[in-house]
């Protein structure tokens, strides 16, 4: 559920506000990295919203070294099984996000970053709109991207500050018909989004 996933968000978040990566909370804890099975196939998507998630936490591209230090949930291995490279994995990332290349949407989804909202309408309530509530990992890394991987209220970033949460907000809000599309989008952290939902509470 909805509810049951952003609890698990916010237990990885105090983990890795504590220990800065997951195999160093692995090594603390006297455990081994995580390690992909042999002969398990990791799908593309997973992959690659893998690669979306660590993007947005660094700041930046991520590079090999920072898979070795224990930013990736997958091992190196990993990409190069499923791409050949790191950098055709890589590749294939921008050709996704750009829009070229398709791929299968399924996987991890407790790792999609689930926007609060309050608004008592359905993810999928289209009634009036031109687009979906729901925000694809495309459009979603897209807006992050453009705001810099910083919250457009309290310009603070995950790069910054480790275990910061993003979201993406509709500014014009969706029960007031605003619509799914980037310029009615923006980039909040959690505790700004918490507060522009209080604040929308307190003034209705």
């Amino acid at each position: 559920s909805e509810e049951y996933n952003r609890i698990g968000s916010f237990s990885k978040n105090l983990v890795l506000r504590r220990f800065k990566t997951w195999n160093n909370a692995l090594a603390a804890s006297g455990l081994k990295p995580y390690e992909v099975p042999s002969g398990v196939r990791i799908d593309e998507y997973s992959l690659l919203n893998e690669i979306e998630r660590m993007w947005i936490e660094l700041g930046r591209q991520p590079t090999t070294t920072d898979i070795k230090q224990g930013y990736s949930k997958y091992s190196l291995h990993a990409y190069e099984r499923r791409f050949g490279s790191w950098r055709k994995a890589l590749e294939a990332f921008i050709a996704y996000m750009n829009g070229e290349l398709e791929v299968e949407e399924k996987g991890d989804n407790d790792e999609i970053i689930i926007p609060l909202t309050i608004d008592g309408q359905s993810q999928n309530d289209r009634s009036s709109h031109m687009t979906n509530r729901s925000i694809s990992l495309r459009l979603r890394f897209l807006v992050m991207k453009r705001d810099n991987f910083k919250c457009c209220m309290c310009g603070r970033s995950p790069a910054t500050t480790p275990g910061l949460e993003l979201h993406i907000d509709h500014i014009i809000p969706w029960s007031k018909g605003g619509e799914t599309v980037i310029d009615n989008l923006q980039t909040l952290c959690s505790d700004c989004n918490l507060g522009k939902s209080d604040l929308s509470v307190d003034e209705t």
